[in-house]
C-alpha cells in the first residue's frame, strides 16, 4: 500500500466537494452545507485563495483531504496553521493516511515558520478525539469557540461604534 499526499489543483473541485460533503455526513452536518462549486473553486484556486487543500492517495486513489488556511498569533508573533477540515473514507481509515495528511501538515508549519497547528474537533467525536491524543495533541478545553454568521454577521457589519 502505498499512501501519497498532493496539493489540489483546480481540477480536483469536484473530488473536495465529494470530501467535504462526506465529512458533514459523518458529523451530522449535511443539512448546513451550502457552498456552490464555482464560489469554492474561486475561493480556493482563484487569484487571492483563501485556503489551501491536501488531497491524501493510497495507491493512487483519492481518499482524504485536509483544508487549512493561515492564521496569526500575537502572543508567539508568528503565523500558525488552522486545519479546518481533515476527512479519510471509512474505507482508509486506519491506514495511516490521517497521520500523513497531518505530518504533511506539520512539516509545513514547521517550513513556514509557524507557531502552531490547530483545529477543532466536535465534542462526541472520540474516535477522533482518541486519535488527536495519541498523536500528542493537547485539548484546549478552557477556550469556547464563537461564530457570527447570517444575519447576525451582517448586523454587526453594519454596527457603527
Amino acid at each position: 500500500m502505498m499512501l501519497s499526499i498532493r496539493t489540489a489543483t483546480r481540477a480536483d473541485i469536484g473530488l473536495i466537494a465529494q470530501f467535504i460533503r462526506a465529512l458533514a455526513d459523518y458529523e451530522k452536518l449535511l443539512h448546513e452545507v451550502r457552498f456552490d462549486e464555482a464560489v469554492l473553486a474561486e475561493k480556493l484556486f482563484g487569484v487571492r485563495p483563501y485556503a489551501e487543500v491536501l488531497i491524501g492517495e493510497i495507491d493512487g486513489s483519492p481518499e482524504g483531504f485536509a483544508l487549512f488556511f493561515h492564521n496569526f498569533s500575537t502572543f508567539e508573533g508568528k503565523p500558525g496553521i488552522y486545519l479546518e477540515d481533515l476527512f479519510v473514507t471509512p474505507e482508509a481509515r486506519g491506514s495511516g493516511l490521517g497521520t500523513a495528511l497531518l505530518a504533511e501538515l506539520a512539516r509545513l508549519a514547521v517550513e513556514r515558520d509557524c507557531a502552531r497547528l490547530d483545529w477543532s474537533v466536535l465534542d462526541w467525536n472520540t474516535p477522533s478525539i482518541g486519535f488527536y491524543k495519541a498523536l500528542g495533541a493537547k485539548a484546549l478545553d478552557e477556550w469556547t469557540g464563537f461564530r457570527l454568521e447570517g444575519t447576525a454577521l451582517a448586523a454587526m457589519a453594519a454596527r457603527r461604534g
